[in-house]
């Protein structure tokens, strides 16, 4: 077993997904069910019964893995852009739990932090490139003593999270026979995929958006390159088409959710599922036009569409009109991801146990 394969771990609401990929290749991926309510509020019920499953699912695949990387849930984790001066490792590990103090409730010593250097504001780089050649000066002008250098700035993405919350994680996976080696939030695992796609993906666009089509919610992910800007997270998911087939067919949930899996009788082509649809699509573009409003040189046209929902088309489709948007599959920001088997679904999985 080659030292540096990770097992990429996505626990949500509905499926556990797990990834174990080497060198950014993905060489297997699997999801099961994950047991009813083992998740709540973005935070598990039973960690004992999570490390059983995925101990389980990993032995009746034949997967074998040491080391691990755990998707975190946003709920428990804090993700800012800060702009710092120059200062050393040292200085920064003291510094930066500074930056978090409107988030952060209790001691210090309770949370975990740490950060990835992005490059400079493309505002710097256009001054930079841009400036105008100088003049050639006289020797007088040249005693004019010159203007103080700007002081050199960090632009890093910071992290932080309970200490508490990460132990338990790798508690959890010492059980299942892992170890964590990283464990982040969503958006890193998009930032991890996004750069290794960088050199493709620029040839579209330089501003990307994912969206997350989750069980419980929906969440729409900004990036300018590979720099996170927003968020959006709505709650609204596919729970809510389970409520729409459970009515149709006068069935309680758990069956529904199995129709719409299987799209029983065409279920997801019914009226009333594209109703709810159209009701997905406006609340995104709700989201859609604030962002816009808040961000106004903003030029996003694109969306990578991945979760559970993402394979529903005439939801996609919806999505597509509402928006106006160029739509994408998750599977276009993975190597070889149009060879994976519901590779939308792995997205996160994939991405978190990339270095």
């Amino acid at each position: 077993m080659a030292k540096n394969q990770i097992l990429g771990i996505d626990a949500g609401v509905d499926r556990l997904k797990l990834a174990l990929v080497e060198d950014g290749y993905v060489l297997d991926a699997v999801a099961v069910k994950m047991p009813e309510n083992l998740v709540k509020d973005g935070k598990f019920t039973s960690t004992e019964l999570l490390s059983e499953l995925i101990a389980k699912t990993l032995k009746d695949n034949g997967i074998k893995a040491n080391n691990a990387a755990f998707v975190m849930s946003n709920s428990s984790v804090y993700v800012k852009n800060v702009k710092m001066p120059m200062m050393t490792k040292e200085q920064l590990v003291y510094n930066l739990p500074y930056e978090f103090n409107d988030y952060i409730t209790g001691e210090v010593k309770d949370y975990v932090f740490d950060y990835a250097v992005l490059p400079p504001d493309e505002k710097e780089e256009v001054k930079e490139e841009t400036a105008p050649e100088q003049e050639p000066v006289s020797p007088e002008e040249e005693e004019t003593p010159a203007e103080e250098p700007k002081e050199e700035t960090l632009n890093l993405m910071a992290v932080g999270g309970r200490r508490d919350d990460i132990e338990n994680i790798a508690a959890m996976l010492r059980r299942a026979g892992l170890k964590l080696v990283k464990a982040a939030p969503a958006i890193c695992a998009y930032i991890s995929l996004i750069r290794q796609q960088m050199d493709v993906l620029s040839q579209t666009t330089d501003e990307f958006g994912i969206l997350d089509l989750g069980y419980e919610s929906v969440r729409m992910y900004m990036f300018k390159g590979d720099r996170h800007v927003a968020t959006r997270e709505l709650d609204i998911g596919l729970s809510s088409l389970d409520n729409v087939i459970a009515d149709l067919y006068n069935v309680e949930v758990h069956l529904a959710h199995t129709y719409l899996l299987n799209n029983f009788e065409n279920c997801l082509e019914r009226e009333e599922c594209r109703q709810a649809y159209e009701n997905i699509a406006i609340e995104l573009m709700r989201a859609m036009n604030f962002y816009r409003f808040s961000n106004p040189d903003s030029n996003l046209t694109d969306l990578w569409l991945c979760g559970g929902a993402a394979a529903i088309n005439p939801l996609a489709v919806a999505i597509g009109e509402m928006l106006d948007m160029r739509l994408h599959t998750a599977s276009e920001l993975v190597t070889d991801g149009d060879e994976i088997p519901d590779c939308n679904s792995f997205v996160q999985a994939i991405g978190i146990a990339i270095d």
